[in-house]
């Protein structure tokens, strides 16, 4: 049996088991979250003062000792102790060992429940803008890359088939929409969490006479949650930061997925730089792209946190549940993830070698320029259907005899349609049919360029 004395022992008559004390202490992981409880503390003593409840020299010296406990805490010189359960009462049994009965003061006018739902929400915010942080430097090495490659010319794909040719710098700004989004989605999802919960205490609020709006400005919240039943229950914000976390892992994945199509031997439309890639035990010739692949696998770790967070809320009773305890550890992993994926991209994407040739090569073949031909047709004065099935009989006819689109005769056009005339050689080129998609949101390089200026006026 346990036998250090708890905050709450005065209602229990036997000390808690041994094994009950580890299993539901979470020391473990939350004591990542020491700076943010003493942030929230310190806040707290300062409003007790504001409003007559401690006086200013007993504030005072509680703020002193908890700046000196976090200093011992970041400098190595404090010992974690599972028997007090949590970072919270760590934090303040040592503070009154410190000051003696004023720090015994500090709880008043809240609970733990009130507590640990106003750390989290100070450390998710700083974690947010973190991220945020990563998200724009990926977003400006993509850019970047964008404008460099803005002319080179790659086929595009639907179903995994070369579709139409388009521009390298124009495949990459579609990354960049999605990064924007989910950019705009975090924005919204810190403002969400920035709402203070302290002076909830457990559910009903305090007969003290608290100043909740002076504690929120010391704290930087940006409102004070209104209802306290729902202030200390709430973990709505953790899970939309999973969700907004899970849709980004998503667009990373599938910018994985090309990453390691376009590496391989088949594509070599790209090369990593070896700093990002492995190579195998038994095979000498191998250059995995590891990063990329590791990405994509940590995507499904960030799911599953989301699912555990949606889970653990599903059927719970107001207000603050005991189950609660288990939201920190898949908050903390998908912070450290994301946080993790998007520096390594940010990274990587600078490093990238693009193979212009082999691009080119890939956009040549499969009869990309095949809707080009169609819309030639069409501007001839042909209904589209009957041009579809005309360029349809055309590339019927390059398949069997092994010719590309470009390289057929004239007078072999004229067999499927007398409407084709040697103009018809400057529309099939690649360079032409990426050109003639010169409008908004087209592939053209004008309007990748322009595009690429309204992206840096956007982020």
């Amino acid at each position: 049996m346990s036998t250090v004395e708890k905050p709450w022992s005065g209602r229990f008559t036997e000390p808690t088991d041994v094994f009950v004390e580890a299993f539901t202490a979470s020391v473990g992981f939350d004591q990542r979250l020491y700076a943010y409880d003493i942030q929230g503390s310190i806040a707290h003593a300062q409003m007790l003062a504001h409003v007559g409840v401690l006086t200013h020299e007993e504030s005072a010296q509680i703020v002193q000792g908890l700046r000196e406990i976090e200093q011992d805490i970041r400098e190595g010189r404090w010992q974690w102790s599972i028997a007090l359960e949590d970072v919270h009462m760590n934090i303040e049994h040592r503070l009154t060992e410190k000051i003696g009965l004023v720090g015994k003061k500090l709880h008043t006018g809240r609970s733990r429940n009130d507590q640990v739902a106003t750390d989290i929400r100070l450390y998710l915010r700083d974690a947010i803008d973190e991220i945020g942080r990563e998200l724009r430097r990926f977003l400006e090495q993509l850019a970047q890359l964008a404008e460099t490659e803005a002319e080179t010319i790659l086929p595009g794909f639907t179903h995994l088939q070369s579709a139409q040719p388009v521009t390298f710098g124009h495949h990459l700004l579609a990354w960049c929409e999605m990064l924007l989004r989910d950019q705009a989605r975090l924005r919204e999802c810190r403002r969400r969490v920035n709402v203070m919960p302290l002076g909830a205490a457990a559910l009903a609020g305090t007969s003290y006479p608290i100043d909740r709006a002076y504690t929120a400005t010391l704290l930087g919240f940006e409102s004070v949650a209104e209802n306290s039943l729902d202030a200390v229950s709430d973990r709505d914000f953790a899970i939309e930061f999973a969700a907004v976390s899970a849709t980004l892992m998503m667009h990373l994945s599938r910018f994985s997925e090309e990453l390691i199509l376009w590496s391989s031997a088949q594509f070599q439309f790209i090369e990593l730089s070896d700093a990002f890639c492995t190579g195998s035990s038994i095979m000498p010739q191998k250059k995995n792209p590891d990063v990329p692949e590791l990405v994509r696998g940590k995507t499904g770790r960030v799911y599953g946190h989301l699912f555990s967070l949606l889970t653990l809320m599903k059927a719970q009773p107001l207000a603050y549940n005991k189950d609660n305890q288990e939201d920190k550890e898949p908050i903390f992993d998908v912070i450290d993830t994301v946080r993790g994926c998007l520096k390594v991209y940010a990274d990587m994407i600078p490093a990238i070698r693009v193979n212009r040739e082999k691009m080119r090569a890939a956009a040549l073949a499969g009869f990309t320029t095949a809707t080009d031909l169609a819309d030639y047709l069409v501007r001839k004065g042909l209904a589209f259907r009957d041009a579809h099935e005309v360029v349809g009989q055309v590339v019927r006819y390059c398949v069997v005899n092994a010719y590309h689109l470009e390289a057929l005769p004239l007078e072999v056009f004229k067999q499927f349609s007398a409407e084709i005339e040697a103009d018809i050689y400057a529309v099939l080129t690649l360079e032409g049919s990426v050109a003639a998609r010169n409008h908004f949101g087209g592939t053209a390089p004008q309007q990748v360029r322009e595009a690429i200026i309204r992206l840096r006026e956007r982020w």
